[in-house]
C-alpha cells in the first residue's frame, strides 16, 4: 500500500489479500498495532483524532521500516472515562482493551509473527498498556513493546509547544493533524483550552507528587487545554518526523534490522 502516488510502500493489513499477507511474512518482523480513542477533543477535532493519529503514525513507521514490518487494523477505541461527560465519548474498560489486544497479538502469531509494538496515541490508554505488555508476554510467549506516538520528540515539542499545560486538542496535537489529518480539525473553531483555575486537578497532573483519577470538566470548559491557535502544519511536520526518526532508530537495533535500507 502506498500514502498517495510516489509515497513509499509499506505492508497494511486491512487493505491486503490473504497471497499477498502469505508473500509479505517472508520478511515481516514486527506488526505495529495501533490504538487509540474516541472522546471528545473539544470544540475543533473530531472524537477519532487519537485512532486517526495513532494509524497514520503506524502507516508512517511502517513504510520506513518496509518490508520489515506490517500495520493491523486499528484499535479505535480507549480508556477514557474522564471525557465521558462530554456527548459522544465511547470508553472501554481496561480489561476489554486487554482482551481484545490478546486476540489481535495470539491470532498473528499463529501467522508466524513473534514481535509486536502498540503504537498508541491516547495518554489514557498508558497505564493499561504498560499492565498488558507484561502480562501478555508472559503469557504468550512474544516481545511486546509499547510507544506513545510523539513523546520521544522531546526536541521539537521543547521549541514548539510554550503553554504549561498541553497534551490534548492543544498547539501540538492539532500541529500534528495539520501535518497527518487535517480533515480532522474545524478550522473556523480552533480555540485554546478554557482552563478552570483551582480545583484538585492541579495536584493529579502528570510530575505531581500524587497521581488520582479526575475528570477533564474539573479542568477545562471546553474540552480543550494548551492554545491550539498556535499550531501550525510545520511544527506538527517536525514532531512527528522526530518521533518517527527515534521509533526508526530505536526498533532497528531492538530487532537487529538492515539499518543502512531504514535510516
Amino acid at each position: 500500500m502506498r500514502f498517495a502516488e510516489n509515497e513509499p510502500e509499506f505492508y497494511d493489513l486491512t487493505n491486503m489479500t490473504w497471497e499477498e499477507i502469505k508473500g509479505a511474512l517472508e520478511t515481516i518482523k514486527l506488526a505495529i498495532i495501533p490504538i487509540g480513542a474516541h472522546e471528545q477533543h473539544g470544540p475543533h477535532m473530531v472524537e477519532s483524532c487519537d485512532a486517526v493519529l495513532a494509524e497514520k503514525m503506524s502507516q508512517k513507521l511502517a513504510a520506513r521500516l518496509h518490508p520489515y514490518a506490517l500495520v493491523t487494523p486499528t484499535v479505535n477505541m480507549g480508556i477514557s472515562p474522564h471525557h465521558m461527560k462530554f456527548p459522544g465519548t465511547i470508553t472501554l474498560r481496561s480489561s476489554t482493551l486487554i482482551a481484545i489486544l490478546r486476540d489481535m497479538v495470539s491470532s498473528l502469531k499463529q501467522h508466524g509473527i513473534q514481535k509486536f509494538l502498540f503504537l498508541n496515541a491516547h495518554g489514557g490508554n498508558m497505564s493499561t498498556l504498560n499492565v498488558a505488555v507484561t502480562i501478555l508476554t508472559e503469557e504468550l510467549g512474544v516481545e511486546i513493546y509499547c510507544a506513545k506516538t510523539t513523546a520521544s520528540a522531546k526536541k521539537a515539542i521543547s521549541e514548539h509547544v510554550k503553554s504549561a499545560l498541553f497534551g490534548h486538542s492543544c498547539e501540538r496535537e492539532v500541529s500534528e493533524a495539520l501535518y497527518l489529518a487535517p480533515e480532522m480539525i474545524r478550522f473556523d473553531k480552533i480555540t485554546k483550552g478554557q482552563i478552570k483555575e483551582g480545583g484538585r486537578w492541579k495536584h493529579l497532573r502528570p510530575g505531581k507528587a500524587l497521581q488520582g483519577f479526575y475528570r477533564y470538566e474539573e479542568m477545562t470548559g471546553n474540552g480543550c487545554i494548551g492554545d491550539a491557535t498556535k499550531a501550525s502544519r510545520e511544527i506538527g511536520m517536525k514532531i512527528v518526523e522526530e518521533a518517527i526518526e527515534n521509533l526508526v532508530r530505536e526498533i532497528g537495533e531492538l530487532l537487529d534490522l538492515n539499518t543502512k535500507s531504514i535510516y
